[in-house]
């Protein structure tokens, strides 16, 4: 049972970072489309380092595979960040929409890195994923 509480709460704070990014960018002083393209970066950044848990399953403790993997997703982290700052600095959107979209990258991310915490022991139900 406490993987289903788990799991809800993860979901719950997923949905909290999204409402951060639509927020910044359907609010009336806002209206600006801009900031949703952080969502690109929270599909893109698990992708690599996935991939190279999969092919690295049977080795050992640290290989190139996994280090490039896991450069490509903090490079891929940073620019979700960057995203939104250099998007304000050029005053495509405003600082409130890019506070917004921050927010809703920490929160994202946490949730993200939560998720893969806790369902990648080995004795959970959940550990398929």
């Amino acid at each position: 049972m406490a993987g289903i509480k788990g799991l809800v709460c993860l979901a719950f704070a997923g949905s909290i970072g999204m409402t951060f990014v639509i927020l910044a960018c359907a609010l009336p002083q806002y209206k600006i489309w801009w900031p949703f393209f952080a969502v690109l970066f929270y599909i893109l950044s698990p992708i690599p380092t996935l991939i190279a848990r999969r092919y690295n399953e049977n080795q050992g403790s640290s290989n190139g595979c996994m280090e490039t993997a896991i450069f490509i997703t903090m490079g891929l982290v940073v620019s979700s960040f960057a995203l939104p700052i250099v998007l304000a600095r050029v005053t495509t959107i405003q600082w409130g929409a890019c506070y917004l979209t921050l927010a809703g990258n920490v929160v994202v991310y946490f949730t993200l890195i939560s998720f893969f915490l806790t369902f990648d022991q080995e004795d959970a139900d959940y550990n398929m994923w």
